[in-house]
């Protein structure tokens, strides 16, 4: 007979999301066609979770990314953004070292909580997913830690949560600082839709028991 007075398990991220583990993911890039313009930049933060089963940021993870051979930089990109391709302490990496370094700690996070698979998590997702999965394919890196296709928008959760869809409107809107001086930066933005994720999800109800059919 179990003991009503004994403590509850630990909160456990692998049966949250069905075995997903939510990794906030931003890049900065050099336009918006992943097939044909650079990646520059890339910052990933793994979602952890506490005692009480409630969600935070993990450490985030960066890289400055050297643009690919044969691929595009529109100049207006870089004017958003506000890289320096060529600042000399810049310390980009080749596409395929920039993304082992993002996805070891991701890697790692998975083996921590006993997930499957990540989940990427970002605001407008799947311009983020794109680029990554073309990066990916361009250099031939085989241990790709993310989904191929699903992901969390926090467009989407912010647009239900707060009526909100624009991402500095969004953060401010639940509660959170936003620094519009430091906004395109890969890590700020990682962070900030990190925060954004986990507190959405910290204040919805907890997951209903699945309903057995009769």
């Amino acid at each position: 007979m179990q003991n009503p007075d004994a403590p509850a398990p630990p909160a456990r991220l692998c049966t949250r999301f069905r075995g997903f583990l939510p990794v906030v993911v931003d890049v900065e890039t050099g336009g918006f066609d992943w097939n044909r313009h650079a990646l520059l930049e890339i910052a990933v933060a793994p979602i952890d979770i506490d005692e009480n089963g409630l969600l935070f940021v993990g450490e985030i993870t960066s890289s400055h990314v050297v643009p690919a051979e044969g691929l595009e930089i529109d100049p207006k990109s870089l004017e958003v953004t506000g890289i320096d391709i060529d600042h000399p302490f810049r310390d980009a990496k080749i596409e395929r070292i920039a993304l082992e370094t993002v996805f070891a700690p991701v890697r790692a996070a998975l083996k921590k909580h006993g997930c499957q698979r990540a989940i990427l998590v970002g605001h407008n997702a799947h311009f983020d997913l794109n680029f990554l999965n073309a990066a990916v394919a361009r250099s031939g890196h085989k241990r790709n830690p993310f989904h191929p296709f699903s992901v969390f928008d926090t467009v989407s959760l912010a647009g239900v949560a707060y009526g909100q869809t624009v991402l500095a409107r969004a953060v401010q809107a639940a509660g959170l600082s936003w620094n519009s001086e430091e906004q395109h930066s890969a890590v700020y933005d990682t962070e900030r839709t990190a925060q954004l994720f986990c507190r959405i999800v910290n204040a919805w109800p907890s997951p209903l028991p699945p309903v057995v059919a009769p």
